[in-house]
């Protein structure tokens, strides 16, 4: 259950602006071999959507300080211009290091509905597991036990 909750607060985190690697943590498990891959791939897609969820709802409220000194205004300003040209089609790079994260946000603010953004987001972030999963058991075979004691 520890392997469990690291791997969903690593796949949480990474969705955000915090630095974390939920990618290793799951290829770490999925080489330990302790866990079904199906479960694997459950929580660290439910832990990174949340992640995603949580930087929408920041979006959402995040304009309303565009006016205060710190706001970064013409980044916004980019990021909300390049929205509205490609629309919520731009939330299938959600999964992308550095550009997907801030996309959630956007987003947000924005105001896409959030039932579009959590069936891109899903797919996308699910499907990048996925792959990740699938070349990581085709390149290395599990190791029952090496995961350590729970």
């Amino acid at each position: 259950m520890i392997a469990l909750t690291g791997l969903f607060l690593a796949a949480l985190l990474a969705a955000t602006v915090f630095p974390a690697q939920s990618e290793a943590v799951l290829v770490v498990l999925l080489r330990a071999g302790d866990h079904p891959v199906w479960l694997l791939l459950a929580v660290a897609t439910a832990g990174n959507v949340l992640g995603s969820v949580v930087n929408w709802g920041l979006g959402r409220f995040l304009l309303r300080f565009a006016d205060r000194r710190w706001f970064p205004s013409s980044g916004m300003k980019r990021a909300q211009a390049w929205y509205r040209r490609y629309g919520h089609w731009s939330l299938w790079l959600c999964w992308v290091p550095v550009v997907g994260d801030p996309l959630t946000v956007v987003a947000g603010a924005m105001r896409e509905s959030l039932w579009r953004f959590l069936t891109v987001v899903l797919l996308a972030k699910a499907g990048r597991y996925v792959v990740l999963a699938a070349i990581t058991l085709a390149w290395f075979q599990p190791v029952p036990g090496a995961g350590g004691a729970e």
